[in-house]
Parts: structure tokens; C-alpha cells; sequence
């Protein structure tokens, strides 16, 4: 166990040094790739992702993947340190990507190096995607594809690795952002000519505001909507024609995209134009074996407000891991050795555990 560890953190330190921004994780990628090489754990790559399966596979039995994204945001304006350095305090490793989701890749493969050699009555798979920051077409959403590989499209839970404190999330919103875009005409501002595309924004954006969805999740409370940008102009004395500005939602289960997106577009004059519709909230299963295990473990649950590749998976699953979620995206991004040392143990006495559930 203490190899195990010692060598997550120090694979963690590594990654730190590569910059690997979502739609950039190739080198990173093939660090990982050699280093899981030299464990001998036989990963295959498929783009920027990595995907090893124990050995023992058996595809009459049920799958359960490990599942965790090495890619990161860009870097907050406010480092007072080298993002790419993990800096050599032995408690502590800083940097970008190390608390999201740097802790919790080092984590998962440190749980599958314990078990790659064991007997389980489920296959266990590890999958380390890329181009989750930016929910892009080239990591979840290709592995849980139809052109995935099917050790993971085909699988029957999931873990999501996110930093969650080691408290297992059992739902989470999704997220719909809309590009709104007010217009008028243009027109001297002197003469009070033309019709005030910013004027009409502002109404829509108080309707926004004002709206109450009717439908309230008993998992996740109320449809969460804030306007984030608005843009407009083009000089001080110029009617503008055009505004734009954009609206972050968090819906529940409650509602799909679409029900929410035509809901607000009915009391808007201004298009609204859903960037991604697919970006569906998720809920683990109701009877599932993995919230048996949580129950019995004691383990404590929450609904989660920020997405994550559950809603790529489309699986049963919980999102449980290493770090603090309120550390992410911030500069001087940290995640403490320890966090990732006891996650490793309790993710290996979770799936001992889970060992009695999926045989109920």
C-alpha cells in the first residue's frame, strides 16, 4: 500500500510538469501510457485516452470502470507560483490539475495496480479520458460511444473521479448554456432614433431572472439559471442593433434541455440558441448495487452542482474522489498527500465491499 501511494504522487508530480489543457493531452497522455506500461498493467490508447482492463476478463460478467480525465483548464490569472510546479514539500503537491483531476487519476490507478492480479466476480477497467474540461467529441463521448471500446461502452457502473472529499455524489446537475441575442435597430443616439437591442436584452434578461420553473427535483432542489456576459455597441452615440449575451443553467432531472430551453424561449423575444443540448443531469440508479455500498460504508452522499463525464457515461454510477471541488479552476491549485493516500484505501475497501452487492 505504501508503494502504491509513494508512487501515485509521485506519477501526480510528473503530470504537473506537462502542461496538458483539454484538446492538448498528448503528451501527458504518453507519459501515463508508458508509465502504466511499465507496471505491466497492458493499457491501450485510443486517441489521448487510456484504457486498461484486468486481467481476467470475461465478458459474461458484469464491468465496473474506474473512471478519471487528465486534462485541465488553462491557468487562473492569479498563480502567485509556476502552475507546472509541484513544488517538493513531501504533504503537499501544488499545481494545475493536481486537485482536478490529477488526484484522483493517480488515485484510480493505484486502486487497479491493486487489483489487476486479483480474482473479482465483476471485470474492473480503468479509463483515463481526455477533453473533459471542454466536453469535447474525442474523450468520454468517444469511450462510452458507440465506437468506444466495449470493455467501457458496454459497462455497468461507474466510478467518477472528481474531487468530492471522498463523499459520493449520487446526482448531479447537467448544464444547458444559451447564447441570447436581442436586435433592434440602430440608430443616432442624439436624435433618440432606432429601437435599443441592449433595452430589449435587459427585459428578457429580468424575465430570466424572475422565472420560476414549476417542476422542483427532490435530489437537487430548483433549475439553477444565472446570466453570466452580455455585449453590446459599437460607439457612445450609436443605437446598438445587437446584443448578446449568454445564460448558464443547471438543470435537474426534472426537465430535459429541450423542455427547458422552449420553457424560456416562450417568455424571451430575444433567440435563444442552445450551444450543446446533451449535457443531461444524472442520477445513480435507484436499487443500485452502488448505493448498497455507500449505505453499508457509511459513506456520505450528496448532489453535486458542477458536471462531470457521468452525464457522457450514461450508466449508473456515483462520482466520488480525492481533494476539494472549491479548489478547482483557482489558482495555486493544491490537493494535500494525504487526501490522496486514505482515497486509495477507501476506494479499495469500497469495491471489496461492492464484492457482496453485486451478487444480491
Amino acid at each position: 500500500m505504501n508503494t502504491l501511494c509513494l508512487d501515485s504522487i509521485a506519477l501526480l508530480r510528473r503530470m504537473i510538469r506537462i502542461p496538458s489543457e483539454s484538446f492538448h493531452e498528448e503528451e501527458v497522455s504518453e507519459m501515463i501510457y508508458d508509465t502504466l506500461q511499465g507496471w505491466g498493467l497492458a493499457p491501450e490508447r485510443y486517441g489521448n485516452n487510456i484504457v486498461a482492463v484486468g486481467k481476467g476478463f470475461d465478458s459474461s460478467r458484469k464491468t465496473l470502470v474506474l473512471d478519471a480525465h487528465i486534462d485541465t483548464v488553462a491557468p487562473s490569472e492569479g498563480y502567485t507560483r509556476d502552475p507546472y510546479d509541484p513544488g517538493d514539500d513531501e504533504n503537499i503537491v501544488y499545481g494545475l490539475g493536481s486537485n482536478d483531476d490529477g488526484g484522483s487519476v493517480v488515485a484510480m490507478i493505484a486502486v487497479f495496480r491493486h487489483f489487476h492480479n486479483k480474482s473479482l466476480p465483476f471485470n474492473l477497467v480503468l479509463s483515463l479520458n481526455c477533453e473533459e474540461e471542454r466536453s469535447g467529441p474525442g474523450g468520454a463521448c468517444l469511450l462510452y460511444g458507440p465506437d468506444g471500446p466495449t470493455e467501457v461502452k458496454d459497462a455497468d457502473w461507474v466510478i467518477i473521479g472528481e474531487p468530492t472529499g471522498m463523499k459520493a455524489a449520487t446526482s448531479e446537475r447537467g448544464l444547458l448554456v444559451l447564447d441570447g441575442l436581442a436586435e433592434g435597430v440602430s440608430g443616432h443616439a442624439a436624435r433618440n432614433e432606432g429601437v435599443n437591442a441592449l433595452y430589449l436584452a435587459m427585459e428578457d434578461i429580468q424575465a430570466l431572472r424572475s422565472h420560476i420553473f414549476g417542476k422542483v427535483s427532490p435530489l437537487m432542489g430548483d433549475v439553477s439559471l444565472n446570466v453570466t456576459q452580455i455585449n453590446a455597441g459599437t460607439a457612445h452615440n450609436v443605437i446598438p442593433d445587437r446584443c448578446s449575451f449568454v445564460v448558464d443553467i443547471r438543470p435537474t432531472e426534472q426537465y430535459s434541455n429541450e423542455e427547458i430551453l422552449n420553457e424560456l424561449q416562450s417568455i424571451c423575444r430575444s433567440r435563444l440558441t442552445p450551444r450543446n443540448l446533451k449535457n443531461r443531469s444524472s442520477a445513480t440508479f435507484t436499487g443500485s448495487p452502488l448505493l448498497k455500498t455507500t449505505s453499508r460504508l457509511g459513506i456520505e452522499t450528496f448532489s453535486s452542482p458542477t458536471t462531470s463525464n457521468w452525464m457522457r457515461t450514461g450508466k449508473d454510477a456515483i462520482k466520488m474522489g480525492p481533494g476539494d471541488s472549491s479548489r478547482s479552476h483557482k489558482a495555486d491549485e493544491y490537493i494535500l498527500c494525504r487526501e490522496i493516500e486514505q482515497s486509495v484505501e477507501k476506494y479499495i475497501t469500497f469495491i471489496e465491499n461492492f464484492y457482496g452487492d453485486t451478487l444480491e
